[in-house]
């Protein structure tokens, strides 16, 4: 690894990221923030959240390949490296079919994507790429500093880190919710699991290969995947979760704090903080 992202990062949508966001996250011990809902190109968030912020790694999870070209996605990379030395990893990925009408030869178009940031002198160990079934986990330990697979339980961890071996990156997203009532926990975490992920073929096949089922999956799915994709209860209880995907071959977990409409996020990444034994 050639970036020290620390064991545990916290992972929010762009929508919901400012700097004031970020220096309190930094604040509480956590290594990266990680920018999700697939931040522009321009990169112009990571830098706002680079320059509010000391130290803390700021990534990106994931910029669409679609969307960017890679030759623009690496000039903001090295803009940001001028600007904050070491402080940026590039996350990349194709998104996935439902969101893009060009949509084709995925695994070719990551593989072009990547060939396009080398030409541009983007370095392999400060990239990383979303990744999910076997094909894409081998590439990202061949042409980037690793994985980061995204609505992930930790038995997905367990086979990823099989098919990576040692050495590369392995940073799996995990839900989390702060809340110690299982029905009103599953509340807040399945609509962010159903919509839109449940519909989407990526990571419908990706639970399917973990053995879900379709009954599973209906409906908004099953009390029990909702369970295994989202961890609830008291911060104890959550921070265990998190650290089974360290114990099945994780280097760094990525937690997105879920919270009823409108909270504030910052309290409950305190108390999770906390509980992680970070602050």
């Amino acid at each position: 690894m050639a970036m020290d992202l620390g064991r545990y990062g916290i992972w929010q949508g762009g929508w919901q990221l400012d700097p004031e966001l970020a220096r309190g996250i930094e604040s509480l011990g956590f290594g990266t923030i990680w920018i999700g809902g697939s931040p522009a190109g321009d990169l112009a968030l990571a830098e706002s959240l680079l320059d509010a912020t000391d130290h803390v790694v700021i990534a990106t999870g994931i910029v669409n390949m679609w969307a960017t070209p890679a030759e623009e996605v690496a000039a903001s990379f090295h803009r940001l490296e001028a600007r904050h030395p070491g402080r940026f990893l590039l996350g990349v990925g194709v998104s996935h079919p439902e969101a893009n009408s060009d949509y084709r030869k995925p695994y070719a178009t990551i593989v072009e994507y990547l060939d396009g940031l080398d030409a541009a002198d983007v370095p392999a160990d400060r990239r990383i790429l979303a990744a999910l079934g076997p094909k894409v986990l081998e590439l990202s330990a061949q042409r980037t500093a690793g994985a980061h697979p995204y609505l992930v339980p930790p038995e997905h961890t367990r086979r990823a880190r099989e098919i990576l071996g040692d050495g590369a990156l392995l940073a799996p997203e995990n839900k989390v919710v702060l809340n110690s009532d299982p029905a009103a926990a599953r509340g807040i975490g399945r609509p962010a699991v159903q919509k839109p992920y449940l519909g989407l073929r990526n990571y419908v096949s990706n639970l399917e290969r973990l053995g879900w089922t379709d009954a599973d999956i209906a409906d908004g799915g099953s009390d029990a995947l909702i369970d295994s994709l989202v961890a609830h209860g008291e911060p104890d209880a959550v921070a265990a979760r998190l650290d089974e995907h360290l114990t099945a071959g994780a280097d760094h977990v990525c937690a997105q704090v879920l919270t009823p409409k409108g909270a504030d996020l910052l309290p409950d990444v305190r108390r999770l903080a906390g509980a992680l034994g970070l602050s």
